[in-house]
């Protein structure tokens, strides 16, 4: 089936074998993508393939989520299915059931490259259940299990599947109860696996203070040679495990996305990790958003910045506590540096040397409205800022129904991160 009206044969069909009604939420997502097709056949073009998106949070398109029964159906579709290669099922009522369903679905799929699961009902069994999957399966590329309830023995299948699967590139398990043991396990099997190019293991259930996760992570970043995107999120890193990350990214030159949000960085940890931008590595996005920098720690980015470092392109430091000092310097630092083009600083203090700076990177051209979350006003002669919604992330948990954000729907959700960056730069968000 490599079209979508065999697509659409084959859901039918399905649903006749199984003896349901056919699903209104999936019947209207394939309908439109037959309308899409028509149209461009009008045109003179063809799709080869198509994204099924099912996510269960767009109530403006369907107010029934997909439950574990649905999966049989689903099953039955993408079974020989040779059009649908990307999946969209996150917000839905997915729990270990389902995944299991899934997961037998992987085994046999040759086609199937991306699959949203996030923020569904997945426990440990069907987190183990997908991760056998990844022992056969040789075709998936991208798997999203941020938000589900996957515990230490979820994350441990992952990690022995990564020592198997040499095909995955991407895996999100971030925000999914993982503990200790099963965040070392992924770092030491990162050591050796070369085909994972992106991976969040985000707010883990840490029971100690010895940053011993951090440290894992650190010593893998000295000798894997192919990871692009780490996501440590909520580690409750300190400026020790900052300094041991910095001191192995000097010896990284793949790594492009950092991100260390919400932790206890402090200006001492960023100082450290100022000379690793000073030696001008790869890194091109750096997350530091709800850290403790403050002044001194802003101060540090941006002498790298100023005239040291030419590769990054996204910096957020919101929610740092830093002053007209800190934020004025990156500003400066601006005028110097061309190739930073993305700068998020909302949440700090935003006094009026602040507002000016800005305001006047965004009159002369120098920063883009769509490149930042603040917009200079005026009011009585005074110049202040106001929130705009961007950030690195800004689409990461939802797909926008309108605005300049909403894509064609055969590749929503494919591009989650909403940063405009230059087109060699966009593998990173594929």
């Amino acid at each position: 089936m490599s079209d979508i009206h065999s697509t659409l044969f084959s859901f039918e069909s399905a649903c006749q074998e199984l003896g349901v009604k056919q699903h209104p939420y999936i019947l209207k997502m394939l309908k439109r993508e037959e309308k899409e097709c028509l149209i461009r056949q009008a045109k003179g073009e063809f799709k080869t393939s198509m994204h099924l998106y099912l996510a269960g949070n767009n109530h403006l398109l369907t107010d029934v989520r997909i439950n574990d029964d649905d999966c049989i159906l689903l099953q039955k579709v993408l079974l020989k299915n040779l059009f649908i290669t990307s999946l969209d099922l996150r917000f839905n009522l997915i729990c270990d059931k389902g995944a299991k369903i899934l997961a037998a679905m992987l085994e046999n799929n040759t086609t199937l490259q991306r699959l949203n699961l996030m923020c569904n009902e997945i426990g440990p069994d069907g987190a183990e259940a997908l991760a056998r999957s990844l022992h056969i399966n040789e075709m998936l590329k991208v798997l999203l299990l941020n938000g589900n309830k996957i515990d230490n023995k979820g994350g441990m299948s992952f990690a022995q599947a990564l020592q198997i699967n040499t095909t995955l590139e991407h895996l999100d398990v971030g925000e999914a109860d993982l503990r200790m043991e099963s965040t070392v396990a992924l770092a030491t099997v990162l050591r050796n696996n070369t085909s994972i190019r992106v991976i969040d293991v985000s707010r883990p259930l840490l029971t100690t203070v010895q940053e011993e996760p951090v440290v894992h992570f650190a010593n893998m970043l000295k000798v894997n040679k192919t990871l692009e995107e780490l996501h440590l999120q909520k580690y409750d890193m300190r400026d020790f495990g900052m300094h041991r990350l910095a001191e192995n990214l000097m010896e990284n030159f793949t790594l492009t996305y950092l991100d260390l949000s919400c932790n206890r960085i402090t200006r001492d940890g960023v100082k450290e990790l100022a000379k690793v931008l000073k030696l001008n590595t790869a890194l091109c996005i750096l997350d530091l958003g709800f850290n403790r920098l403050e002044d001194d720690g802003a101060m540090h980015i941006a002498e790298a910045l100023a005239s040291l470092n030419t590769n990054l392109r996204c910096l957020s430091v919101v929610s740092n506590n830093i002053g007209s000092m800190g934020l004025c310097a990156i500003a400066d630092a601006m005028k110097t540096n061309t190739t930073l083009t993305n700068v998020f600083i909302w949440g700090n203090k935003l006094e009026e040397p602040v507002c000016i700076a800005f305001d006047s990177l965004i009159k002369t051209g120098r920063l883009d409205l769509r490149n930042t979350d603040v917009k200079p006003y005026i009011v009585d002669g005074i110049t202040y800022l106001c929130e705009l919604s961007h950030g690195i992330r800004r689409n990461f948990y939802y797909g926008p129904t309108y605005g300049e954000d909403v894509p064609d729907w055969q590749v929503r959700g494919l591009n989650p991160r909403s940063v405009k960056l230059d087109d060699d730069m966009t593998s990173l968000f594929d």
